[in-house]
This record gives C-alpha cells, structure tokens and sequence, in this order.
C-alpha cells in the first residue's frame, strides 16, 4: 500500500492544527526565608492578603503580611520540607472549607480534611473561611430560646437561636462540660452543631468525640480539630473554619451552634504568628488588631430574618482565665463582644456546686425573650430568692441569732442551691425544669432536708412522666402556666410530697 504525497502532508497538516499546547500563566515567587511556620517570599507582587499559595509537595500557605518587597505567608502544615529558593505559586483563591450535610457526623482539621478514617468527604460546596457578617437588614431580634439542659443556665441565663453567650472560668471548671451537654440537648432540636476544638490535648477531643457517639449526638455534631501539637496558622484559621461551616446551614434557612472550645488558644497561637511575622506588640505582647480577631468571628453569629430564610447560627465561645482574673485583655475583649456570659467558679466547683455557675456575675444581654413563658413566670422569682440568699449568707457567717424571716430565706435559699445541682451528660427538657423550679420558689421543698432535695426531684420526674404525662405534654405545648395548669401542678406537687414523706 503506497500513500501519495498530497495524503502525508494532509496527515501532516491535521496534526499540526490539532496540537496545542497548553500554556499557563503562574505568578510565581521564590522563598527567601521559611521557619517556625511562616515563609517570606519574593515576588508575587499581585498576591491578595488572605490568598491561599501552593508550595512544593501539595503544601499550601495562606498571605498574611504584604510588604514593598516581600510578603509574609503562615503554612498551612508541616513545613519542613519547604526550602530556601523554592518556587511558590498563587492560586488566586481565598481560603475555603468543605460545607454541607456531607460533613455532619465527622471529624475534621481546619482544612475540612478527614480526621476520623471514615473516607473522604464529598462535599458539594466550599466557603471561604472568612466572609462578611450578615449586616442589620438580614437580622431579626432574638427570641426563639436555644434550651441547654442545664436549669441553672435555662431559668437564670437563658440563651436564644442566634445569641452569643461566653463560657468562662479558670481551667477544670467544666466550661467544656457546659457545652457538651448544650450538644446533647438539642437531640430531635433540628440543630446542627459544629464544635471547634482549639488547641486541645488529642486525647481530650477523642474523649469528647467518645461521649458525644456514645449519647447519639454525632448523628448532628461537626467536630473541627485542630489540637496542640498541629502548627500555629491552623489553630488561628480553626474557629473561622467551623463557623463557615455553620454559615452553610444559616443561610439555608436552618439552626446551627457553634462552639469554639477555646478562644484563649486561638488569641496565642494569632499573637505567635503576629510576632514571627514582626508586627508590632500591644498590650500582653498581644498584636493591635486581636479584638478584631474574635469580633468579626462573633459577628458571624445571628438570627435572619424571615425574608432571608430565618436561619440562626448561635456561637459558645469558651474563654479560660487565670485564678479568676476577668479583667485581663482576652476575656475582656471576648465579654465586651458578646450577648452575655455563664462565670464559671472553682471556688463553686470544689464546693460541689456543679454547673458551677455563679449566678451573681453571670447574665444574659437577650434575657427573657428567650425563653419560654412558662420558665419566665417561675424563674423571675428563682433568680431574685438566690440574689437575697447570697447576701443573707454572708451576714449571716457573722451572727447566729437570726429572726425567722431571715432563717425561713436562708432555708429555701439552701434548697434552690440543691435543686440548681446536676449532673453531666444528664439535660432536662424545658417541662421538667418548669415543674422542678416551680415546687422549689413556691416552698413546697422548705420542709425537706437538703440532702434530700435532689432524691426529691428524680422520685418527683420519675412520678410525672408516669401518672402526669399530660400535665408535662400541656406544659410542652401551651409554653405558659395558666389557672388551670398551675392548680395541676400544686395539685401533682403535693400528691408525690405525701408518697415522698411516707
């Protein structure tokens, strides 16, 4: 078979117009200098301050500083394999998280990498892990109550869909333990919940992730980890990364709490990075813009409104202070930003008191309309009677011959202590709070002894979700105490005090 001229060079010609070679323009720049995380480079003159860059081996770093001649980049992993004179390229993207339904139930670092060896997650969506807070148009005032469980908090500090309430206290305090049992909670809530792990032990966030498969509340829990030994630039994105995981479910009309567990770490670990990077020290070595920092996270949190969806991201951030001291700059800034906080106390802690909320310090910017009315008419009284027993208490440390009247508020003032006590991992629905309190204020636990107080309210719910299973249901859904449902109440009350007494 011979081909004829005019054929080879028709072959030839196709080939020519089909052959392309791809070209692709990079902005690339070279690294001068690299150490403890962060990279100086040259070149790059059209980065963007919070770019993502890709250095040698799949390792990207994110634009923190821009400078005339240089720019200063935190690397997002480890850096060790990064060398002088390597070759960086731009991206031209911001950095961005993995968001969706794909990621509930699993444990991911701040990138949205799998940390749980459950396989990859195929997420259909990505936000930027820094985006602007919804401005006062979008938002609605708080007012649908987002319930924790826990009595002291739910009567005396309540928090609504969309709020931002601190958790502090010194170390071993059970900050943690607070928002562990919010979690578990809100079980059948249509909550999501995104729990951003900061700078913890591994072996704590495995705890963590252990108890919450072992009540069932993975099936809606996100955990973001980014613990000790990870490197500083991850700590610092952790809580922008878990709130825009968050974002995805606000702005698709749906309720998501965020816990970032805690922000104390991620102030550290932005001070190390701002010194390396050689910005200008503040106050505690602190770098100028570290109210920012957590401001623009905060802001994040809120309720939309109903035109927008109606979706509401509530944040916890946790704040741990040093012996007690409020009024250093962390938590200072961290109370100053937010709706309120829960003051956690070892001196309460160690006394037995758990939760360990100190009631007198602790507030709550939304208050009532965050609750339901039902708890409001009950706790009003709950949070004014603990108010006078504190300061009866400490009077009466000085003298032992009290009138009646003050040894009558003292009692009950005891009591309400006791009936405020619970135990981990064990929340309690709103109804069964309502009627707990409502016996403890109206005295009907006066005559019990204290020691007694607590049996009393396990044998009193056991005997309502048994013989008054309509009463809790009403209480349920009528959200406030009426004639008719208080008279049942008394009613029900008094019933179990004689089984109780007898």
């Amino acid at each position: 078979m011979s081909l004829r001229p005019e054929e080879i060079s028709a072959i030839i010609k196709q080939q020519i117009e089909r052959y392309e070679k791809p070209l692709e323009a990079a902005d690339s720049g070279t690294v001068i200098q690299v150490g403890d995380g962060i990279a100086r480079i040259y070149g790059l003159e059209k980065a963007m301050a919070g770019e993502l860059l890709e250095f040698p081996g799949q390792v990207y770093g994110m634009v923190l500083n821009l400078e005339e001649d240089n720019i200063g980049c935190v690397i997002l992993g480890p850096y060790t394999g990064i060398k002088e004179g390597d070759t960086v390229k731009r991206t031209g993207r911001i950095v961005e998280v993995p968001v969706g339904p794909e990621l509930v139930g699993r444990v991911v670092n701040p990138l949205g990498q799998p940390l749980d060896g459950k396989g990859p997650i195929n997420a259909k969506q990505f936000r930027p892990i820094e985006s602007a807070a919804p401005g006062v148009i979008k938002r609605k005032s708080v007012h649908e109550p987002m319930q924790t469980g826990l009595k002291a908090i739910d009567a005396m500090v309540p928090i609504g869909r969309g709020q931002r309430e601190l958790i502090i206290g010194d170390r071993q305090t059970g900050k943690t333990a607070v928002a562990i049992d919010a979690i578990i909670n809100q079980k059948g809530q249509n909550v999501i919940c995104i729990y951003v792990a900061i700078g913890q032990k591994a072996s704590t966030v495995a705890g963590v992730v252990k108890t919450l498969e072992e009540h069932g509340a993975m099936d809606y829990t996100i955990v973001v980890s980014a613990t000790a030994s990870e490197p500083a630039p991850l700590l610092y994105i952790a809580p922008y990364s878990g709130c825009a995981m968050g974002e995805y479910f606000l702005y698709n009309g749906q309720h998501a709490l965020c816990i970032y567990d805690d922000l104390s770490k991620q102030a550290v670990a932005y001070r190390e990075l701002s010194l390396l990077l050689r910005r200008p020290p503040g106050r505690e070595a602190y770098p100028g813009d570290v109210f920012y920092l957590h401001s623009r996270l905060l802001e994040r949190a809120a309720k939309l409104s109903d035109e927008y969806g109606a979706g509401s991201l509530t944040a916890l951030p946790i704040i741990e202070t040093q012996a007690g001291d409020v009024s250093a700059y962390i938590p200072t800034n961290v109370i100053s930003i937010t709706d309120g906080q829960i003051f956690l106390e070892s001196d309460l802690f160690f006394s037995g008191i758990r939760p360990a909320i100190n009631a007198g310090i602790s507030v709550s910017r939304v208050g009532g309309s965050a609750q339901i009315k039902a708890m409001k008419q009950v706790a009003g009284r709950l949070r004014l009677e603990l108010a006078q027993y504190r300061e009866l208490a400490a009077f009466a440390q000085f003298g032992s011959d009290l009138d009646k009247a003050t040894q009558a508020r003292l009692n009950r003032g005891q009591r309400l202590v006791e009936i405020l006590k619970q135990d981990q991992y064990k929340p309690m629905i709103v109804e069964e709070q309502v009627a707990v309190i409502f016996a403890a204020v109206n005295g009907y636990l006066d005559d019990i002894p204290v020691a007694d107080v607590l049996k009393f309210e396990d044998g009193f719910l056991k005997y309502l979700r048994a013989e008054k299973a309509d009463l809790l249901t009403d209480i349920r859904e009528k959200k406030a105490l009426n004639d008719d449902l208080t008279a049942r109440l008394k009613e029900a009350i008094g019933a179990y005090k004689k089984i109780f007494v007898a």
